[in-house]
């Protein structure tokens, strides 16, 4: 699943290359993911031109020349390509943008789980999740963070990745999170202290802060990829088949993984209370 490094990543790519570009051709292959009638999509974008693409949570915003904009939640498996039209298209692509200098913007999707709007700008909180999607998790203040995460209960891990507590965090790194905090992941978080929850703020940004550039950097070399996950210290770390692997890069003991609901989560039994 595509989270914030990545999709960061995948906005400065794009921003680098689509700023001004105008549309000549829009095709929705698999209409199923479009949320916006197929004729409607394909008409608001042939002949218009991109503006800047943001980020709010886990939807990217291509602003559009007239003031629409187009979302993208890429959910599980969307992955997006720019090439060349003679470039093979990957198995369920979705949705192809042909822009005035020949190159293509294309989506794919795996699992059909995307979803894909055009709207107006001044109609974006009608789109489901975006009304009820809480700050992005890189804006939001410390003060926001724990007034916010006081009305929420149950374990610490599943409110990270709660949308509608901050947007943004998925299973991935709400692991790199937690250990950066010291916090185990089905700790309570009635059961946190103001200094834990003051750990968790600030082991939110310092994951964010370096995983950023590490995926921005990788992306940069070719938009075809999978989610980089090699910086990572603990997700999908465990198991190691020889005595060094599968260690946690702090204190050197065994990492935990187990995958509730096929949802794995990794953590250092040692390092994380």
């Amino acid at each position: 699943m595509p989270e914030i490094p990545d999709l960061e990543g995948i906005r400065a790519f794009f921003n680098q290359r689509i700023v001004g570009a105008e549309i000549v051709q829009a095709e929705a292959l698999i209409p199923y993911i479009l949320r916006t009638p197929r004729a409607d999509f394909e008409a608001a974008l042939i002949g218009n031109r991109f503006g800047e693409v943001l980020r709010r949570g886990k939807f990217l915003l291509f602003a559009l020349a007239d003031d629409n904009v187009m979302l993208i939640n890429p959910m599980l498996t969307g992955r997006f390509q720019y090439v060349e039209p003679s470039a093979k298209k990957l198995a369920k692509t979705c949705m192809t943008i042909t822009l005035a200098d020949g190159w293509q913007i294309r989506y794919s999707d795996r699992r059909l789980m995307g979803k894909i709007y055009v709207v107006r700008a001044d109609d974006i909180m009608s789109v489901p999740m975006f009304a009820d999607m809480g700050p992005d998790a890189m804006e939001v203040s410390e003060e926001e963070f724990r007034e916010r995460i006081r009305k929420h209960t149950g374990a610490i891990k599943n409110i990270l990745t709660n949308h509608k507590f901050i947007a943004g965090i998925g299973n991935a790194y709400s692991d790199e999170i937690l250990f950066e905090a010291r916090i185990a992941p089905f700790r309570k978080r009635t059961e946190l202290s103001a200094d834990e929850i003051g750990a968790l703020y600030r082991g939110l940004h310092k994951t964010m802060d370096r995983s950023i550039p590490i995926v921005t950097e990788k992306i940069a070399e070719g938009l075809d990829y999978t989610e980089w996950r090699e910086h990572l210290k603990v997700h999908r770390k465990g198991g190691g088949k020889s005595r060094d692997e599968g260690r946690c890069p702090r204190c050197g003991s065994a990492i935990t993984e187990i995958a509730p609901n096929q949802r794995i989560t990794s953590w250092c039994r040692t390092c994380q209370a």
